[in-house]
């Protein structure tokens, strides 16, 4: 019913730079909170980072300062801009969204297929 595409993922060295994007489509009413969690191997998966739809955001204690979240509420499209990036950065990193599929509907969580992040020199 609703569909996360995401792209931007790939390798690079310490200090350098990413933008993740992840867009959804489908039966989409209203999304609230969107967000981008990261998975290494044998970890659970954690919270990087989330923006409302008014805009207000938080960040772990571990990429505060150097990853930077946004949204394109008209696109339905949700980034990450990651930079400063560290070699315990590298993870599976995934797209999550809080979706209304309908005007009285619950909202439903949905998660991307997620994208491979190797920070390596």
């Amino acid at each position: 019913q609703v569909q996360l595409v995401e792209s931007g993922g790939g390798l690079v060295q310490p200090g350098g730079s990413l933008r993740l994007s992840c867009a959804a489509s489908g039966s989409i009413f209203r999304i609230d909170k969107m967000a981008w969690y990261r998975q290494a191997p044998g970890n659970q998966r954690d919270l990087v980072a989330s923006i409302r739809s008014g805009g207000g955001t938080t960040y772990a204690d571990s990429v505060k300062g150097r990853f930077a979240i946004s949204r394109d509420n008209a696109k339905n499209t949700v980034a990450l801009l990651m930079n400063r990036l560290k070699p315990e950065d590298t993870a599976v990193y995934y797209c999550n969204v809080e979706v209304m599929t309908a005007r009285y509907s619950l909202w439903t969580d949905y998660w991307g297929q997620g994208t491979q992040v190797s920070v390596s020199s």
